[in-house]
Parts: structure tokens; C-alpha cells; sequence
């Protein structure tokens, strides 16, 4: 079993093309079981947030699986296989690992550093959890991306001065001279962007109108940044009375058009969604900040040191990850050995039961405890170095060649490797026409 993943994020894709590609819970959910209903996956798990969409997916063959993967996704979103060749990066593998790992660390997100992004993944492996399409390889990975993300916020300076894509949409806004200050922002939306956005605002000096379908949703929001609510219905008569709009709600199809627009006292609108919510005609009227215009002005702006630092971190953790993995697949093999050195010391106290019948119980008792510790003593340094070897990587087969020494029983290895399976095999395709790991980190 191979981790292969499929990536469509600002990197390489248009915003247009993100937009096809994007999802909400019950897409994600729908995708994920389509996926796992497939003979060649059996884990899937869908990270769609405003700038990426990929797959994570435990494959029984990296073509086949990549294969499905994409048809997938074309059928998702109505781009043709070709034109998912041409803004996908794939990842296989070691460098799979290493690409979620730099991923919840911010390292690829378009404001780098952004913390947004953990709370994101948490939800993509919340989802497949609930939706069943995760098993214990995913599960694992995830978990250990979460931490290594926390570590990159906490001990480096890439999480420094709450970097977040609301943050850099209303400085954004500022350079088209726009403040928030004293003004009334209507945030459309109730998730947890409008909720940053709605703190942003607050923190800025503005009121706060929150606007969101659920009223009780936007009562609650508006609470916390002592602003106030309407519901989706009062949208229009909320920006009648406002100078900023940051909309990031995310449904099919544009919600503020030039009309909305037209006649109020709007002087800015930040458009946060993907889909967008926003037509682009409306910047004829308003300044307007989306995230196209966010990809642009984002592009190269975190200090390479800053950067450098978060990705030695995260090269660390992959390293770790991996060995850990590595030496987790021998675990069977030490298993079964010491399981039938147990069986063997067995085998033999009964022979000794036998042979000698003068023998009472405590002597028996340690002439075992003897014998057993004579086997752990001799097991004890070939079992640690073979797990040493292992998680360092490119060793000779040592497990194999115990298994062959000591006439391992195959079918005892597999069902101990079934209950505790954790690892992929090592592999490393550059799939012809697409773009590999390496010339995804150039872009970045």
C-alpha cells in the first residue's frame, strides 16, 4: 500500500479552476466515499479550503490509484483529466508525507505561516472519521501532521504576528485606502473565516453587522465582537448602512453582484470565498480585494530565513515520521521471533517436566524464569539493531533474513503486520506530464 496525493492549490491552479475544484462538507464526503468504494483505495481523506483541494488517499498501486484519483476529481469539478494533469501536483510517498506536514505548517499556504490551515486539516480528518474513508495509515499521518503544524506555530517564527488571509486581505484594502476604523463592516458568513474576520474587524475599530443564513448562527458572532445581526434576507438593507463587506461564505454562484452594490455606501469588499461570492464587476464601483488579487500581491512577500527555519522543522518531523514507520514494519517479524523463542521455552519445560520428575514446583518455576532470560538476553541486541536499522532506511532486508534464518511462521508475520499496519512501502514516481514533488517545492 503506497500514500498518494493529488493537489489543485493557488500554486499551480487559476482561482477559476479552484473554484470548480471546490467543495463543501457533503462534497467532500460524497468524493471521499466514491473514492474508498474502489477496489485500489481504502483511505481517503479531502482537505478543500479557499486556495487547495486535494486527495489523500492509501492506494493498493500508485497508477491505478492515481488514476482513480483524478477521474474522480474530473467528475467533481468538470475539468477534463488533461486539464487536472496540467494544475496538479502529485506526491507519492516520503514526499507525500512531507508535503502534509509543510501544509499544516503554513509553508504552502498563500498567507505562509497562516494558522487557519490546522484548524482546516483537523476538520478534513474529522470528516472522513465521521464519514468512515479513513483507516489507522491516514489516521496516523493526520494526527502527526497536527502536531508538527502546532510545533511550527509555537517554536518558529513563521506564526508570527497572527499571519491569517483576513489579515492580509484588510491591509490589502488599506493600501486601496479603505480603513476599518470607524467604519461598519457587514461580515457574510458564520463560519470560522467570518469569524476571524469578524474579530478582525472589531479589533480595528469598527461595528460589526453580521450576515448569515442561520440568524441564531450570526446572533452568535455578533455577540462575541459586540456587533449586531441580520439574517440573509437583510442583506441588501445591512450594506445600506455600511462601507465594508467581507464576504467568505463559499456557495454555487455569485451572492453580491454590481446591483447589490449599486447605490450604497460601500467603499471596499473583500471577498474571501471559493467559490467566490463576489462578481468581479463590482470592482468597477468598490475597491475590491479577492483572493485573486491576493494571490499576486502574496507571492514571495515571508522572509526566506523565516521560511527556512519552519522547513528544516518540518524536514525533522518527516524524517522522524518515516523512521518510525520504517521501524514499525519489522515489528512483526521481532513478534513472531520472540514468539517462538517463547514456544520453544515452553516446548522444553514440558520435556524437563517430564525428564526430570524430582523437580518441585519453585525450582521449576526457576529454572524458567532462567531459561527465558538466557533468550531474551540473546534476542536483545539483534532485535533493537534490527529496529535501529530499519528506521534509519536503505539497509540491507534484516527482517527478511530472519524471518528466512529462523523459519518464521509467514502466516504468524501477516497477522500480526494486520493489526498493526501503519506502513507504506518506499517509492519514489515522477509520473510522466506530472508535476513532481520537487518541482512543486520550486513553485513554492
Amino acid at each position: 500500500m503506497s500514500i498518494l496525493v493529488v493537489s489543485a492549490s493557488h500554486r499551480g491552479a487559476s482561482v477559476e479552476s479552484l473554484n470548480a475544484l471546490a467543495l463543501d462538507t457533503a462534497g467532500v464526503t460524497k468524493l471521499a466515499h466514491g473514492l474508498t468504494d474502489t477496489e485500489v483505495v481504502d483511505e481517503a481523506v479531502v482537505l478543500s479550503t479557499c486556495n487547495r483541494t486535494e486527495v489523500y488517499a492509501h492506494v493498493e498501486k500508485f497508477h491505478a490509484g492515481l488514476e482513480v484519483v483524478v477521474e474522480a476529481l474530473s467528475q467533481a469539478s468538470g475539468l477534463s483529466p488533461l486539464e487536472l494533469q496540467r494544475i496538479c501536483a502529485v506526491y507519492y510517498d516520503e514526499a507525500a508525507v512531507g508535503h502534509l506536514f509543510a501544509v499544516a505548517a503554513g509553508l504552502e499556504s498563500m498567507v505562509v505561516g497562516e494558522s487557519q490551515i490546522l484548524g482546516q486539516v483537523r476538520h478534513a480528518l474529522s470528516t472522513s472519521q465521521q464519514a468512515g474513508t479513513v483507516g489507522s495509515a491516514l489516521n496516523s499521518l493526520f494526527q502527526q501532521a497536527l502536531r508538527v503544524g502546532k510545533r511550527a506555530q509555537t517554536e518558529t517564527s513563521i506564526g508570527a504576528a497572527g499571519r491569517s488571509l483576513v489579515g492580509a486581505a484588510v491591509e490589502s484594502l488599506a493600501r486601496l485606502g479603505v480603513e476599518l476604523d470607524g467604519r461598519t463592516v457587514v461580515v457574510l458568513g458564520a463560519g470560522s473565516i467570518a469569524s476571524l474576520a469578524a474579530h478582525t474587524a472589531a479589533d480595528a475599530g469598527a461595528d460589526v453587522v453580521v450576515v448569515n443564513r442561520t440568524l441564531a448562527k450570526a446572533q452568535r458572532l455578533a455577540e462575541q465582537v459586540d456587533g449586531s445581526a441580520r439574517p440573509l434576507g437583510e442583506l441588501a438593507a445591512a450594506l445600506a448602512g455600511a462601507q465594508v463587506l467581507i464576504t467568505c461564505v463559499g456557495a454555487p454562484g455569485t451572492v453580491v453582484g454590481p446591483e447589490l452594490v449599486q447605490g450604497t455606501p460601500l467603499r471596499g469588499v473583500v471577498d474571501l470565498a471559493l467559490p467566490a461570492d463576489v462578481d468581479a464587476r463590482v470592482g468597477e464601483q468598490v475597491a475590491l480585494v479577492n483572493l485573486e488579487r491576493l494571490q499576486r500581491e502574496l507571492a514571495g512577500t515571508t522572509g526566506a530565513a523565516e521560511v527556512a527555519v519552519a522547513r528544516e522543522l518540518v524536514s525533522g518531523e518527516v524524517s522522524d515520521f518515516l523512521g518510525a514507520r520504517r521501524a514499525a514494519k519489522v515489528a512483526p517479524t521481532v513478534v513472531a521471533l520472540r514468539t517462538m523463542a517463547a514456544e520453544v521455552v515452553s516446548a522444553e519445560m514440558s520435556r524437563l517436566v517430564g525428564k526430570a520428575p524430582g523437580l518441585d514446583a519453585a525450582q521449576l518455576h526457576e529454572v524458567e524464569r532462567t531459561v527465558r532470560r538466557v533468550v531474551d538476553k540473546i534476542l536483545h541486541q539483534p532485535t533493537v539493531r534490527l529496529q535501529s536499522h530499519a528506521a534509519a532506511g536503505g539497509s540491507p532486508d534484516y527482517a527478511g533474513a530472519l524471518r528466512e534464518l529462523f523459519a518464521l511462521d509467514p502466516d504468524q508475520v501477516a497477522a500480526v503486520s494486520s493489526l498493526s499496519r501503519t506502513e507504506t512501502p518506499a517509492g519514489e514516481v515522477d509520473p510522466a506530464g506530472w508535476p513532481d514533488a520537487g518541482r512543486a517545492a520550486e513553485r513554492a
